[in-house]
């Protein structure tokens, strides 16, 4: 069952309104699909038509229902320079009407997988970057949303936090939560993704899970890395 599905026709800017052109994949409940693509391809551009936040879009994008919720965890974090962590969460729950009890429950559950229980009254905005990245998914991973929209999660993360993280979003996916990765690390994608959407030059450009990936390529067994190279050098 598709619980997104995203029919771009084309998006962008004032001065670009097509930098990103026929982009049109779905996105299945308990999917983990990565978005792939080299710097420049549009992935951070498709994210951002897809939640809405482009002045120029024409296409569709259609989740699963009205009241689908979204978590997007973005690849700079952003916060409020008088909160400190505790109250970036508490804002984030109030937004989404999350009840005390269960709210209590995921964020100290949260704040222990990441080890940052003794921050919670600190501002985030005096963490190190791998600190940031890691309130900004347990600010994700707070609503238990049915989409997640995850632009470059592991800049920053060490070997421990990208562990956890990635435990996490398996966990998700099993609870039926469909989630899009743009990732440049191919050969972690290889690992946990169950299909691949690959953007070259603001277009899609293939498209499928890592066998449909190869067969495209016509590399047998070839790894994600090999094949993502082979399409663009018979793009150039």
């Amino acid at each position: 069952m598709d619980i997104l599905q995203v029919q771009i026709k084309h998006a962008g800017y004032a001065s670009n309104k097509k930098a990103v052109e026929n982009i049109n994949f779905s996105l299945k409940k308990g999917e983990l699909a990565g978005l792939i693509g080299p710097n420049g391809a549009g992935k951070s551009t498709t994210i951002k038509a897809i939640l809405g936040l482009l002045p120029e879009m024409e296409g569709e994008v259609k989740p699963a229902g009205q009241k689908a919720r979204y978590a997007y965890i973005p690849e700079n974090p952003v916060f409020y320079d008088e909160l400190t962590l505790w109250e970036h969460l508490e804002l984030a729950a109030a937004a989404y009407g999350m009840a005390e009890c269960e709210f209590l429950a995921e964020s100290g559950k949260l704040l222990e997988i990441f080890r940052l229980q003794k921050e919670r009254h600190h501002l985030p905005g005096s963490f190190s970057k791998g600190m940031q990245q890691k309130v900004m998914l347990i600010i994700g991973f707070l609503i238990k949303a049915d989409i997640y929209i995850v632009d470059e999660p592991f800049i920053g993360l060490d070997p421990r936090a990208t562990r956890d993280f990635l435990s996490l979003l398996k966990e998700e996916s099993k609870r039926g939560a469909g989630v899009l990765m743009s990732t440049h690390v191919l050969d972690t994608a290889e690992k946990i993704c169950d299909s691949f959407v690959l953007l070259a030059d603001g277009k899609l450009v293939a498209q499928g899970n890592l066998a449909q990936i190869r067969e495209i390529c016509r590399m047998p067994g070839a790894a994600l890395f090999d094949c993502f190279n082979k399409i663009l050098e018979n793009l150039a």
